[in-house]
């Protein structure tokens, strides 16, 4: 169930997405033919009287179809209402609108958040230190054997009220075998990890930390409150968010192994279902926050790649040439697809159902 539900959580942020760029179409006239979830063989469609509507075989996004390049649409290729015969502003409404639905909704996945569960109250500390992530595969603490989730109870015999404690522990031994006693599930584990130097010349270990215990939530006093603490909450992962692209741009050899495809992202939000039903919120805010910002790039095949186009359309007073565009687009298309099965293959390598199976 817990993996059905991270499932879920994707397809309905993908429904966002294509949702965004449908509504701008249709809301300013612009005709549309196709909507669809999924790429690859037809599951089920339903024909309306303007608008297919599918669900696809292959979960990996969506998409919004327009009658401009399609060969068998009745419309005249001069009909002011296609998307090509719209200004360059209506257009870009219609491309960046799908970014602008993923940001929307995940402010109000913190407004949900807040009205369903609570607002933060308090913090009922518990022993040790708590997982929620492991940075990389390739990491010193993923090569010690720790997992999202585990709680590090003692590190050298020593154990730890607070994390800067631990952290120092780390810096002091860069390159020097770490003694841990983990609790996992209703296991205890002794594991050993080596912190390795990165390229900033600090310890580290790959994972990231917090405090142990169970947050506790209580009733918003009004509505200005739930909506104040949802805009702080999403303009912290907002920012949190960009930064951490940024920094895998600016030191991709150092962060590329964190990057995470469709496979490990259900993985950790089952993890996540499985232990927290709530902890689904954040979970949906920070993937629909990812998916806005990775299709805002300049890249090829994404909604920053067509905008580009729109702002060089929009200098030069006149589009680039239609062959050029397909054949970025097309090529765009087959890296990202190239790309999407690289981590697939990689993140389903690493699942310990399938590591379970090499042993």
């Amino acid at each position: 169930m817990s993996v059905l539900a991270a499932i879920t959580v994707i397809a309905l942020l993908i429904f966002v997405h294509e949702s965004g760029h449908f509504l701008a179409a249709r809301l300013q006239g612009i005709h549309v033919n196709r909507f669809s979830i999924g790429f690859g063989p037809v599951l089920w469609k339903y024909q309306g009287p303007e608008t297919e509507y599918a669900l696809r075989a292959i979960p990996l996004g969506g998409f919004v179809g327009f009658p401009d390049d399609d060969p068998e649409s009745q419309i005249p290729r001069q009909d002011p209402d296609l998307l090509r015969n719209r200004p360059v502003l209506d257009r870009a409404i219609v491309i960046s609108a799908g970014v602008i639905a993923n940001l929307l909704f995940a402010y109000l996945v913190f407004v949900v958040q807040f009205a369903s569960v609570g607002v933060p109250s308090g913090f009922d500390p518990e022993p040790g230190i708590a997982i929620p992530q492991v940075m990389s595969e390739t990491s010193p603490a993923a090569q010690a054997g720790l997992k999202a989730g585990d709680v590090i109870l003692s590190a050298d015999g020593e154990f730890f009220d607070s994390l800067e404690s631990f952290v120092d522990l780390i810096q002091d031994n860069p390159e020097q075998p770490i003694n841990l006693t983990v609790q996992r599930s209703d296991q205890t584990l002794d594991l050993t990890v080596v912190p390795e130097t990165n390229s900033e010349g600090k310890s580290v270990i790959g994972v990231q930390l917090q405090r142990n215990g169970t947050m506790q939530y209580r009733r918003a006093d009004n509505v200005l409150e739930m909506f104040t603490l949802a805009a702080e909450e999403f303009q912290s992962m907002f920012l949190q968010t960009v930064q951490g692209f940024a920094m895998l741009i600016t030191n991709f050899s150092q962060m590329a192994g964190q990057v995470s495809g469709p496979v490990a992202i259900v993985e950790q939000g089952a993890n996540l279902a499985s232990s927290n039903v709530a902890t689904l919120f954040p979970f949906t805010a920070i993937i629909s926050i990812n998916l806005a910002i990775i299709n805002i790039l300049p890249l090829p095949a994404l909604d920053g790649g067509q905008l580009a186009f729109l702002l060089v359309e929009a200098l030069r007073g006149k589009p680039l040439p239609d062959r050029l565009q397909e054949n970025v687009m097309q090529t765009g298309l087959v890296l990202l697809l190239g790309l999407g099965v690289f981590l697939i293959v990689r993140d389903t390598t690493q699942l310990q159902i399938f590591q379970n199976l090499l042993q």
